[in-house]
């Protein structure tokens, strides 16, 4: 070997260069580079209301369309929950040109499903702009807020496609790795189809193929032998299985009818927790706090709730750690953003005067509702849906109780699941309403949707100019910790107002079977990405 002189050790450094430019920005890295081909995933999934990711917000229809569509850039898999770096997906690089101005240059070769009618063509800067086009003038979508800055969107060449912005927009390649209505979609199956609700207009460039549909049954899908990532997806398929009740998903997971755990997230309830560890040690288990919002909103647009006195009340009426250890044994009180995203999500102790409406205080309750003209309290009206699992339905009913505590008589209203997210959700309600309201892999979908007025996800009804002022500013300041200031401004004025109830972010326990390889869980609806980086070593 010879010696490691000035000038060799310049020859690596050079070669060494040479190589990692030569590779596309952020290029996506498997945990381990050698698979294991074969085999079918058997996990708990969701049977959606239909497939078109631009007329819903519905987390089972973006979570079962994770198999089979691809985004232009996406969440990386394999790292650790709560943490959701973005990388190249479909574009392979993009580049800022000025603050209103990015181009996305796509991989080349990539083709859509060989299935009718696109038929395995390759995939370019049209198919994107149409699908964007699509996104920011579907009537019906509820998610267009997402992309307000969006001026248009225009292709330059066959494999490249600019976004021109409105105003500079900080949160934009975030956006757009957002697994919830930003799959990449074909022209061709809504003019075939006229929408994409249909199960045969799920064809995209992901990495299975949907090749069965059992309404409330199952969705089979298949590997897809032409996806784009080298290796993958090691498994010959996934089925995904629905399993609303989490007695019988318990029964399943136990006997090995499922290779991860049968809750949301595939985890395990953590009332099962305990016996599942002991009679079933080798499994394998992940802790981590959700990045889940949960909590009450209201029709703040209407009396009583338009007085900040009442908000506070409600808020003082909450026994948020009762809820937390009867219900879900553990998790955190938390402010605007889920507690599971750390770096945006502030402890309760440092949200300034706001903090003190975050105790359980039914003696305070009552004396703000006198203050606001209600000393013998009032009458409204809970919506919630079974469709998120019997633990909120316990949550929502304990809930209902500390609020007569305190003198708010609320008439439980349960909602089926489908009808909830196209009304209650949306702000189509009277009174309040209970649930996990926002999700937040970063957090600005959680903050701007909510609080923008005229938008379908400001559930509450929101009117508030400084509060509007705030997320303008955030959305055009380049340095972090800046934004990061403004951010957590943002909830601490939140916390004072009282728009949304915030309660907490439960915690979760992921769960697997020692066979299942190269996987790690995460709070995200993209399982079909993580999917097809795990393989089955039986």
């Amino acid at each position: 070997m010879g010696t490691l002189t000035r000038r060799n050790l310049l020859k690596i450094s050079l070669a060494a260069g040479a190589a990692a430019s030569a590779e596309p920005l952020l290029a996506p890295r498997r945990l381990d580079a050698q698979g294991k081909r074969g085999g079918i995933l058997r996990v708990r999934g969701y049977d959606p209301p239909h497939f078109d990711p631009h007329q819903t917000l519905n987390f089972k229809t973006n979570t079962t369309l994770s198999f089979v569509h691809s985004k232009l850039v996406r969440h990386k898999v394999g790292v650790a929950p709560g943490t959701f770096t973005v990388e190249p997906d479909l574009a392979e690089r993009w580049e800022e040109l000025d603050d209103t101005t990015v181009v996305f240059y796509l991989r080349r070769g990539v083709r859509w499903h060989n299935k009718p009618p696109v038929n395995g063509r390759e995939l370019t800067a049209e198919d994107v702009k149409f699908t964007f086009d699509r996104f920011l003038t579907e009537p019906t979508n509820p998610l267009k807020f997402m992309l307000d800055p969006v001026d248009r969107v225009e292709v330059v060449d066959r494999y490249a496609v600019r976004f021109r912005l409105k105003e500079p927009f900080v949160w934009l390649v975030n956006m757009l790795a957002n697994p919830t209505g930003t799959w990449i979609v074909a022209r061709e199956g809504v003019e075939k189809y006229g929408d994409l609700k249909k199960p045969e207009s799920a064809i995209g460039t992901g990495p299975f193929t949907l090749e069965r549909y059992d309404p409330n049954v199952k969705t089979i899908f298949r590997r897809n032998p032409t996806y784009f990532r080298s290796g993958e997806p090691w498994v010959d398929g996934v089925d995904w299985l629905v399993m609303e009740d989490a007695a019988a998903g318990l029964a399943a997971y136990r006997t090995g009818q499922l290779d991860c755990g049968n809750w949301h997230q595939w985890a395990v309830r953590q009332q099962d927790l305990e016996s599942l560890k002991k009679s079933q040690p080798q499994l394998m288990y992940r802790d981590w706090v959700s990045n889940v919002t949960q909590g009450i909103y209201m029709r703040t647009d209407k009396p009583p709730f338009n007085d900040v006195r009442v908000r506070r009340a409600i808020s003082h009426a909450i026994d948020r750690q009762a809820i937390i250890e009867s219900v879900y044994v553990k998790g955190e009180p938390t402010p605007a953003i889920g507690r599971g995203l750390t770096d945006w999500s502030p402890r309760v102790d440092q949200l300034g005067p706001g903090a003190k409406y975050y105790r359980h205080d039914p003696k305070e309750a009552r004396r703000l509702l006198a203050e606001a003209g209600f000393p013998n309290g009032l009458k409204t009206q809970l919506t919630a849906t079974p469709g998120y699992g019997i633990d909120l339905v316990d949550a929502v009913q304990m809930a209902q109780r500390q609020l007569k505590e305190s003198g708010i008589d609320a008439e439980l209203k349960l909602q089926e699941y489908g009808a909830y997210v196209g009304t209650t959700f949306l702000g189509k309600y009277e009174g309040m309403a209970m649930g996990p309201f926002s999700i937040a892999w970063e957090p600005h979908t959680a903050l701007y949707g909510m609080y923008s007025p005229e938008q379908p996800r400001n559930s509450s009804h929101v009117a508030d100019a400084r509060m509007v002022s705030m997320l303008k500013e955030q959305m055009r300041t380049k340095d972090l910790e800046a934004r990061r200031k403004i951010i957590f401004d943002i909830q601490r004025h939140a916390a004072e107002q009282q728009y949304y109830v915030y309660l907490y972010s439960v915690g979760v326990t992921g769960s697997w079977r020692p066979y299942v390889k190269n996987y790690v869980p995460n709070s995200s609806f993209d399982f079909g990405n993580r999917s097809a980086a795990l393989w089955l070593d039986r």
